[in-house]
């Protein structure tokens, strides 16, 4: 839906920032990443440690289904720290998010980091948020009228109904980006370091499992994992924006209300903190993206009172709520489509 809800400009998130950083919920946490750190890179060399001990076994989709959910937990902490929001040193955020990115799950730490900044400076703006760009899904109005082709049309009229298996291959389109983006030889900071390392990943990866499985175990294995991690990180991201009010290109909106009118937070207890890798939070995310992660709950009291003063709408879902408001949006956009096609066959 495209928004058209009246914007004022002015000093407004200067006097919520100020607030913020008296309760100094900006200041690092290190202590914190540090048990989140060695947590996760525990379970991730005790899934490899497991697939080794299983063997050639068809108990191996048990570990590559628990492998794309370790996966997922990693590309976490990259986004933390491609948001600079774990150690007080650039470079050493930067480090993290290319080991965790490039290195461990097979993810372009420069390509991603690239297209979530400029979803973060327009969320949910058509030709500027790369997150509802022209793919396989239309998420606005006009993504629809621009469908001619007969396959596109159909899975737009489906789209709601494809949404979660089509999030199976989210995993996979995420690697061919990363190997486009690092072979068009584009200049990044840190291209040749993050080359090198994805190459170590694929050919560790493909190794392992070609070493321990026969070729039949091993396609699934592959199958299995990717598509659990696809799904898994489709999951995460998708209750955050979709459903929530869009705006044309260069709508001049200021940066509390650009923020806060098109993020949606999920309800839910330290599980859905946990599941969700703070994203659950995404409106206080969106205001403070170098905010660490444990200090997103507190924040949250703060920006809702805030917005509660200000009568800025703050947007709250529980988990089931946010995937219905996000399937119901891609079901009714494809509505128009639909109502074609039964005009074509009432025709006939």
């Amino acid at each position: 839906m495209t928004a058209t809800i009246p914007t004022r400009t002015g000093s407004d998130f200067a006097a919520l920032c100020r607030q913020v950083r008296a309760e100094k919920l900006l200041e690092r946490r290190t202590g914190h990443y540090a048990l989140r750190i060695a947590i996760t890179g525990a379970a991730f060399v005790g899934t490899w440690l497991a697939f080794a001990l299983v063997g050639n076994s068809w108990y191996q989709m048990i570990i590559a289904a628990v492998m794309g959910l370790v996966f997922t937990q990693v590309a976490f902490l990259g986004h933390d720290g491609g948001h600079q929001q774990v150690y007080r040193s650039k470079r050493a955020n930067d480090a993290l998010g290319i080991a965790a990115g490039d290195l461990l799950i097979g993810l372009s730490y420069g390509w991603w980091l690239d297209k979530h900044n400029r979803h973060h400076s327009h969320p949910n703006h058509e030709g500027q948020d790369p997150d509802i760009g022209s793919g396989v899904l239309a998420f606005t109005t006009n993504q629809v009228a621009m469908r001619t082709g007969g396959f596109g049309r159909l899975i737009t009229r489906y789209q709601a109904w494809l949404f979660f298996p089509l999030l199976t291959m989210e995993g996979l389109s995420l690697h061919v980006a990363s190997v486009r983006s690092l072979l068009t030889g584009k200049s990044r900071r840190y291209r040749r370091t993050e080359l090198a390392l994805f190459t170590i990943h694929v050919l560790a990866y493909l190794g392992a499992v070609l070493w321990v499985l026969s070729p039949a175990k091993a396609v699934a294995f592959i199958c299995i994992h990717q598509a659990i991690f696809g799904l898994y990180m489709g999951c995460s991201f998708a209750p955050n924006h979709k459903g929530m009010p869009t705006f044309p290109a260069g709508r001049d909106i200021d940066y509390l209300r650009r923020q806060v009118l098109t993020s949606r937070n999920v309800q839910g207890g330290w599980l859905v903190d946990f599941v969700l890798g703070g994203l659950n939070y995404q409106v206080e995310h969106h205001l403070f993206p170098n905010m660490p992660r444990p200090s997103l709950r507190k924040a949250q009291r703060i920006v809702r009172a805030y917005c509660h003063d200000l009568q800025i709408t703050y947007t709250e879902a529980s988990l089931i709520g946010s995937y219905t408001a996000a399937l119901r949006h891609l079901h009714e956009l494809g509505a128009p489509l639909r109502a074609k096609g039964r005009l074509a066959l009432d025709t006939v």
